[in-house]
């Protein structure tokens, strides 16, 4: 091919500029065409080389090549993202107003280095953005086809003259606010809010994890806040009741180049007890972790790990010790993760290099890379949906572009696989500001919040423990209830925590339910007994929603979650009649069931129940559904004569009633470790004999010394056999 260089006569045409769209939206030329018509003002947006993980600069003004080698993003790192009628798009300097060329015309050695000097947009200053399987970007030159590179090893000037992708052609494009994060809301003490240039910021995080890592049953509660920015050579170890969140509109807004780590709470690494802790909604490079660019994150039950991008690798245990998780939703991991000993765990929407892992229920919806095998073989004991039938993403806290503080409520998808966030692009959904929001505090009573959603406000819940007389009642439709650094509710006389008309699109999310001293008859309730409309098109979905009853101190309830509104969706639930603890016996802390389900189209992913009296789950409606279910039945039974239902010998963890015509449910294990001899459990789910009752995909293990259960689902399915030497399974019943 005969060389251009040189020759200005061949520049392409000039492309006519349309206008100018936020860069979250923008995969390829294609998609930016196709999205022309959801936005109407530009955006600051950062490019970020993934290589280096270093932001791209238009530094000195347009008078040097663009290099990739700032730590923060300040105004010469803002480029505003311009489509062009052809479909391309142009970058546009926010600090010059210049646009960015990658003019072949340059003199050697310069050739197709991309500089920002050009106050008109042609054929050089055209470019299309290419997604990447990983989620990033490859930024390909219109006037030579040849992609952008950041290499180091060249020089470091960004340079079109790439045939192929590798990693220093991979870019994350995101919206950056255009104005420093102005004064936070008055969230108390216990919310941290911290930026890259925060003194002492190791010491603050260490000290924080210290008080919780220990801190089992303890009154204290935390939630970390990292404002947008990169945040180098930063370990945060997280304990018990804290939450670390990131305040991007995006996770990569928001990157750490350190370490994310849970650790194992028990001697021996383990970490069955590693509870209530969470990370959501940044990027984290575990150079700092436990080595091959590795993070540990040694979980068990209820810890939300959502819209999160691990740059590395990811390991869901310590050293092999035992672990019994786990949560995945929205997440991006760029190499593998490693299950390990982990029992059971659910991811949901994910994404990653590979898998490696399994042992007893691994469950996979909307993933597009789950790991080869299927479901009952050992070692493969994987359950796979392909497609999310319907949910919305948990609500997020961010930084507006003008420096706000707002919540993120994201739209309801149907039939969707991967993440919500690929490419650069903000997760779909309305911003709510936060002014819209009454900011709650643990002095504040169930009057006071009361009377703010009467007046039309949303509540958010700072973080510690919420001692109410009253309940607390949701009326009005599409509000929310947010929970920041796991809130705690406790009933102090007996009355529910919560309770909702049967109204449209309530989203819960991030809340702790603590049964008190008096018996309630209920926690919480979603709709009253007898709802009956129609919420097909606005659902009410719960997020993150954690029910106690003892542990901290003897606590009554008869039902720990009642589901009345039809189409209630819920997006990971733990609810556990403690088996340690304070206040722990069979008297001592009763409860009969941790979920009861009236409505009509229940739609449920991450279910995990544990230790109740009576059946753990009882499902009257019809059209359910649930995607991944983790129990164990109660350990203290007093005795076999004491536990009897009417169907056998003791309470199936899942009952789905007699009347029900319709139902379906895939990846459900069920274990038994009585503490007393003598004791079965006839069946681990009970269901009605009918073509449309349809499971999928079951397991049951006897983790103990004693007893044991004598069928997986209804008379089907072999008998365990103790310390977890025999574990029976049914692929589909009927």
């Amino acid at each position: 091919m005969q060389s251009t260089l040189g020759r200005a006569a061949s520049r392409p045409p000039a492309a006519t500029p349309r206008r100018r769209l936020p860069s979250r939206w923008f995969a390829c030329a294609a998609a930016s065409a196709a999205l022309l018509g959801a936005w109407n003002t530009a955006q600051a947006a950062t490019i970020r080389a993934v290589a280096n993980n270093a932001f791209v600069s238009a530094t000195a003004t347009g008078t040097s090549f663009l290099t990739a080698t700032a730590q923060t993003a300040s105004t010469w790192e803002q480029f505003e993202i311009v489509s062009n009628a052809n479909g391309t798009v142009s970058f546009k300097a926010t600090i010059s107003g210049n646009y960015v060329s990658a003019d072949i015309g340059l003199a050697a050695p310069n050739t197709s280095k991309l500089i920002s000097n050009r106050t008109a947009i042609n054929g050089w200053e055209q470019f299309t953005l290419v997604p990447q399987g990983n989620g990033t970007v490859a930024i390909r030159a219109a006037a030579n086809n040849l992609y952008v590179s950041a290499d180091l090893n060249i020089g470091g000037a960004l340079v079109a003259n790439r045939n192929t992708v590798q990693a220093w052609e991979q870019f994350v494009i995101s919206d950056q606010p255009t104005t420093p994060p102005g004064t936070a809301p008055d969230f108390g003490p216990n919310v941290h809010i911290y930026s890259p240039s925060t003194p002492n910021l190791q010491s603050q995080i260490d000290s924080i994890y210290n008080a919780q890592q220990p801190n089992h049953f303890g009154p204290r509660r935390d939630a970390i806040l990292l404002q947008p920015g990169t945040y180098n050579n930063l370990r945060i170890p997280v304990g018990f009741y804290t939450q670390v969140l990131g305040l991007g509109s995006h996770p990569d807004q928001v990157y750490v180049n350190g370490d994310l780590r849970s650790n194992a709470y028990l001697d021996g690494d383990n970490a069955t007890q590693n509870f209530w802790r969470g990370a959501e909604n940044f990027s984290v490079t575990p150079s700092l972790g436990i080595g091959n660019n590795t993070m540990q994150w040694a979980v068990s039950q209820a810890i939300p790990f959502r819209r999160m991008h691990v740059r590395g690798n990811i390991r869901l245990n310590q050293n092999n010790g035992w672990s019994s998780g786990g949560w995945f939703s929205d997440v991006l991991v760029d190499g593998q993760v490693n299950s390990a000993s982990q029992q059971q765990w659910i991811s949901r929407n994910s994404q990653w290099g590979s898998w490696t892992g399994s042992n007893w229920n691994m469950v996979f919806v909307g993933v597009p890379n789950p790991p080869a095998g299927n479901f009952p073989t050992a070692g493969q004991r994987y359950t796979k949906v392909a497609q999310t039938p319907i949910i919305r993403e948990k609500p997020y806290l961010f930084i507006d572009a003008n420096g706000n503080y707002a919540v993120r409520v994201p739209s309801l998808r149907t039939n969707s696989a991967g993440i919500s966030w690929a490419n650069g692009a903000t997760t779909p959904g309305t911003t709510v500001p936060i002014d819209q929001f009454f900011i709650a505090k643990p002095s504040d009573s169930a009057a006071t919040i009361n009377a703010q959603l009467a007046a039309g406000k949303h509540i958010l819940f700072t973080p510690g423990i919420y001692v109410l007389t009253q309940t607390i009642q949701v009326n009005n439709p599409n509000t929310i209830l947010f929970g920041l650094g796991f809130p705690t509710l406790r009933s102090d006389n007996g009355q529910p925590l919560v309770k909702t008309a049967d109204v449209d699109g309530l989203t819960i999310s991030g809340l702790f339910l603590d049964a008190g001293s008096a018996e309630s008859g209920v926690l919480m309730e979603i709709g009253p007994n007898g709802a009956s409309a129609n919420h097909a098109a606005n659902p009410t979905v719960l997020h993150d929603l954690f029910f106690r009853i003892g542990g901290a101190a003897a606590g009554r309830v008869g039902i720990g979650l009642s589901l009345n509104s039809n189409n209630t969706i819920v997006d990971h639930t733990w609810l556990w009649r403690a088996d340690h603890g304070a206040g722990v016996g069979w008297t001592t802390n009763p409860s009969a069931n941790g979920l009861w389900v009236n409505g009509n189209d229940v739609t449920i992913y991450g279910l995990f129940v544990e230790h109740f009296e009576s059946y753990q789950v009882v499902w009257n409606g019809n059209g359910g559904r649930v995607y991944f279910y983790q129990s164990e039945i109660p350990y203290d039974v007093p005795s076999q004569s004491s536990w009897n239902s009417p169907t056998g010998r003791g309470y199936a963890s899942y009952k789905v009633a007699d009347s029900v015509t319709s139902h379906e449910a895939w990846g459900l294990g069920i274990y038994s470790v009585f503490t007393n001899g003598g004791i079965l459990l006839d069946r681990a789910i009970e269901v009605p004999n009918t073509p449309n009752v349809r499971f999928h995909d079951m397991i049951s293990v006897c983790l103990g010394n004693n007893g044991g259960i004598v069928h997986v689902i209804n008379n089907t399915g072999a008998q365990t056999v103790c310390n977890a030497a025999g574990t029976p399974t049914v692929t589909n019943f009927p």
